[in-house]
């Protein structure tokens, strides 16, 4: 099976974290953290740095990792490395997604999350944190 590794910034403020609808391809309306494929020679902080300029039109702040995120698709196994991230400059504008969220807590579940981002997700709702820190 084929190996797809990734990167995706987990984007907070104010105790909220920014999601965003796929806007193409085979998962095309599932909601997902933004980021993208590891091209070669690049690190996983500069591949987020490059993916969220390319989608969001935004500079980044890579914080702490999160974790990894290890998910077998029908058709690939996806790698995911999900980081902390902070927006540093610019405006947010959507390039490559059909609609964005900043969520909190209270409606963190309510958009239809991608499998891979939805093991994350539910850690991050059970710890209640949306805020760089321990997710246990």
């Amino acid at each position: 099976m084929k190996t797809v590794e990734v990167v995706a910034a987990v984007i907070h403020k104010d105790n909220r974290i920014f999601a965003t609808q796929r806007g193409y391809g085979e998962f095309k309306d599932g909601w997902e953290f933004p980021g993208g494929k590891i091209e070669p020679g690049e690190t996983p902080e500069q591949a987020l740095r490059r993916e969220i300029s390319e989608e969001l039109g935004v500079s980044i702040n890579v914080e702490e990792p999160i974790t990894t995120v290890e998910y077998d698709y029908p058709t690939f196994h996806l790698t995911m490395h999900c980081f902390w991230a902070s927006l540093a400059e610019g405006e947010i504008e959507l390039r490559e997604h059909e609609a964005a969220k900043w969520l909190t807590t209270d409606n963190l579940m309510s958009v239809d999350w991608l499998p891979a981002d939805k093991g994350l997700v539910e850690k991050m709702y059970s710890g209640r944190v949306l805020e760089p820190g321990s997710i246990t």
